[in-house]
C-alpha cells in the first residue's frame, strides 16, 4: 500500500482544526497535524499578497488523495485551497500499518 502526506494551508487555526476533524471523521486521513502560524506570499488575481496562514498536514493513503483534496476544497473558505500530496517512501512499519487501518472503510 502507498501512503502520502498532504500539505494544506488555511487562513486560521480554527479553520485548519475544523477541516482536520472532518478528514479524520470521514476516514480520509489517519491523522492531521496543525502547525503554527506562518506568512504566505503569493500572487492572486494579478496582485501580490502577504497573509498570515496556518499549515496543516494529513497522513493518508495514496488512493484517497483525490477524495481528500475534493473534501478540503468543499470545506475550505478559499476559492482555490492548497492540498498537495507528497509520497511517503518509507517509515516505521507499525505506524504505516496503523495509517492504513485508520483510513480503511468501516465495516
Amino acid at each position: 500500500m502507498e501512503y502520502c502526506l498532504v500539505y494544506m494551508t488555511a487562513g486560521s487555526h480554527d479553520e485548519a482544526v475544523r477541516i482536520g476533524h472532518e478528514l479524520v471523521a470521514d476516514r480520509l486521513a489517519a491523522c492531521v497535524n496543525v502547525l503554527g502560524p506562518m506568512t504566505s506570499i503569493y500572487e492572486w488575481e494579478g496582485q501580490t499578497h502577504e497573509d498570515p496562514e496556518v499549515a496543516f498536514v494529513a497522513k493518508t493513503r495514496r488512493d484517497l488523495v483525490d477524495r481528500l483534496a475534493a473534501r478540503v476544497q468543499a470545506l475550505h473558505s478559499y476559492d482555490c485551497a492548497c492540498a498537495v500530496a507528497l509520497p511517503i517512501v518509507g517509515g516505521h512499519p507499525p505506524f504505516l500499518q496503523w495509517l492504513g487501518e485508520q483510513t480503511a472503510a468501516e465495516g
